[in-house]
């Protein structure tokens, strides 16, 4: 069954959550008024429900047999073959079962969960990620999340962003919660470690759009699809890292575009240490990942109507660095 997503600050592309159940075999007996066609034409006339496209690769992955023997889409059928074929779940249909996964959890109660998510976890499934993804690991950890569009996820961390997100646990606690993004009620503050010495304080106010050039990548744009982004700063310390100058800042959003804080503070010379999309490529060995950390989080219960908030220390690889930058990690506040 389908489910409709609220209104959210999520990455566009996102589909609607779908399960899918595995299907039984098919068999067919061809008759003489296939005789002469391609197996694949043949299939996609035979059982239409599924695209060619889709037929295409279960032949092309040995699913689909005739008389026996491993099919090939190029054979043209005589009329009288019996052919078996396996239906497979597409990668996207096999994207919300439960997988175990360590999950470092935070707060948890009927409403909502706060994770700390680790550097190097993908929050959804998307193409190239369709398992091991937080949301597979949700389903497992909180069955009854699978009732709940996208098991619950409101926002998200880029892969490799590390630090602290809410995730609701029924559809009125994930309405309530988008509400509070949509209304930029939800505080959440990253420490960030940058190139550069940015002025003490700042406010970047830029929208964000697709890179004209590379869409893989996110950039400050003045297209009328590009969707407004604002950003707080303010720097905290100042260290060296090979004899360049690096700051840590602390970056609070008013908004939750893609990449955001990457995009800004690169807009404004200062891109992020380690950052391999935004940051300086000769520099790219310097931090195995952008060194960001969503450090504190702070929203209305859903449930309650109590003010909460949530810190999460810094990593360990992301503390390492700052003491090899000269900045005392201990006294980030």
């Amino acid at each position: 069954m389908t489910k409709t997503l609220p209104e959210t600050e999520l990455e566009d592309g996102d589909e609607d959550v779908s399960v899918s159940l595995e299907a039984a075999p098919i068999v067919l007996k061809l008759t003489s008024e296939m005789c002469g066609v391609r197996l694949d034409k043949a299939l996609s006339q035979l059982i239409p429900q599924y695209s060619r496209s889709r037929i295409q690769q279960w032949i092309d992955a040995g699913h689909v047999t005739m008389d026996g023997d491993t099919a090939r889409a190029k054979t043209l059928v005589l009329g009288d073959e019996t052919l078996i074929i396996q239906p497979q779940s597409a990668p996207d249909e096999q994207a919300y079962k439960p997988e175990p996964m360590d999950l470092s959890i935070v707060h948890e109660d009927s409403a909502l969960i706060v994770i700390n998510k680790p550097a190097g976890l993908v929050v959804h499934p998307a193409a190239g990620n369709w398992s091991g993804t937080l949301l597979n690991g949700l389903l497992h950890r909180f069955p009854a999340n699978g009732g709940v569009p996208r098991a619950g996820i409101v926002h998200r961390l880029d892969k490799e962003t590390s630090g602290l997100m809410v995730v609701a646990r029924t559809l009125e606690a994930q309405t309530d919660l988008v509400r509070q993004l949509q209304a930029r009620s939800v505080k959440r503050e990253y420490l960030a470690l940058v190139w550069g010495l940015p002025q003490v304080t700042g406010r970047i106010e830029a929208a964000i759009g697709r890179h004209p050039r590379d869409r893989i990548k996110m950039a400050v744009s003045t297209s009328p699809s590009a969707k407004p982004a604002i950003t707080h700063y303010q720097r905290l310390a100042t260290g060296s890292i090979d004899g360049r100058a690096v700051s840590l800042v602390r970056c609070q959003l008013e908004t939750g575009r893609t990449h955001q804080i990457r995009v800004h503070m690169q807009s404004m010379g200062f891109p992020l240490v380690g950052d391999p999309l935004y940051g300086k490529p000769h520099l790219a060995s310097t931090f195995g990942r952008q060194a960001l950390h969503a450090y504190r989080l702070g929203l209305i219960h859903p449930a309650s109507g109590d003010e909460c908030a949530w810190s999460a220390p810094l990593p360990d690889d992301l503390s390492a660095l700052l003491v090899s930058a000269g900045i005392d990690a201990d006294n980030v506040d």
